[in-house]
């Protein structure tokens, strides 16, 4: 089976993640889940970064638009990373990189 162009832009996403040893998730939407939420959901350095990939000239829908707003609302990083941005994922994990957290995340640990 060919692979899609958005495909290619997750597995080059993926990469780069992996690259930097982030952490990320990828979210199937079902029935059962949260329609619209962004492709990757990534903890960089303790700092919440969300991404929606699209490949060409493919635009991001009503919904996760929507999602996206929300998580720039409540301080997380949402972004749109395409074959002409990764240099933007790049930059943007180089600053969480080097942002001391508000918070000392270790003092809430439950487990």
């Amino acid at each position: 089976m060919a692979a899609t162009p958005e495909s290619l832009v997750k597995a080059k996403i993926k990469a780069i993640l992996k690259a930097h040893n982030i952490y990320y998730a990828m979210p199937i939407g079902t029935g059962y889940g949260n329609s619209g939420v962004p492709d990757f959901l990534c903890c960089i350095n303790g700092h919440f970064v969300a991404i929606e990939a699209k490949a060409g000239k493919g635009q991001a829908t009503a919904l996760q638009i929507k999602n996206l707003d929300a998580i720039q609302k409540c301080g997380g990083h949402p972004m749109i990373i395409r074959e002409d941005n990764y240099e933007y994922l790049e930059n943007v994990i180089k600053e969480c990189m080097n942002m001391e957290l508000k918070n000392d995340a270790s003092s809430t640990s439950n487990y």
